[in-house]
């Protein structure tokens, strides 16, 4: 990879067919990639999903966030999260519906963004338990552009509906917040 590397983070999760397994893959998958280096996966919550009004019950959502190193200009970051999500069973459709995988840009160095299908840092990082806990895994000091600290965003945020994801053995995956791969 080349010295310019830029510090990115993305959210993952999933809540069909084997959501852990998906998660899995993604993060291999993007590792493997040329221009992507994962650096630390935080740990995995459990989420509730959002869902639509009116909109039929969904399962849960495992949730994690990783922090990557790339060289990768941010659409075509944004370009390769697409093409896992669909290679790992992804289609598109109705908005909160269920996902085999969701990938998403969250945050880009320092930069900020407001493109047709592109926001940076995510449009709704700070609303969203299930994104701000995972990125304070790997970033407690974090400040997110235009929006100020983590912990700041953190003690507006309720944490009511997410739980860290926990087998008898421990934590899934055997990882340690935040995992080194």
């Amino acid at each position: 990879m080349s010295s310019n590397r830029i510090t990115a983070y993305i959210g993952l999760g999933a809540n069909l067919g084997h959501p852990l397994r998906q998660i899995e893959n993604a993060l291999w998958r993007l590792d493997n990639s040329a221009g992507i280096q994962v650096i630390a996966v935080s740990d995995f919550y459990r989420s509730k999903a959002l869902l639509a009004p009116d909109a039929a019950p969904q399962p849960d959502y495992i949730n994690a966030a990783a922090l990557l190193k790339t060289s990768l200009p941010v659409r075509w970051l944004l370009q390769r999260l697409l093409f896992i999500e669909q290679k790992l069973g992804r289609t598109r459709g109705q908005r909160w519906a269920p996902r085999t995988l969701d990938l998403d840009l969250l945050l880009y160095g320092q930069q900020r963004y407001q493109l047709p299908n592109l926001t940076v840092p995510h449009a709704a990082i700070h609303k969203r338990a299930f994104v701000l806990y995972p990125l304070r895994d790997l970033a407690p000091n974090l400040v997110v552009p235009g929006l100020g600290s983590l912990q700041r965003l953190l003690r507006r945020c309720d944490r009511s509906e997410i739980t860290v994801c926990r087998t008898e053995q421990g934590p899934l995956m055997h990882i340690d917040s935040p995992k080194i791969i």
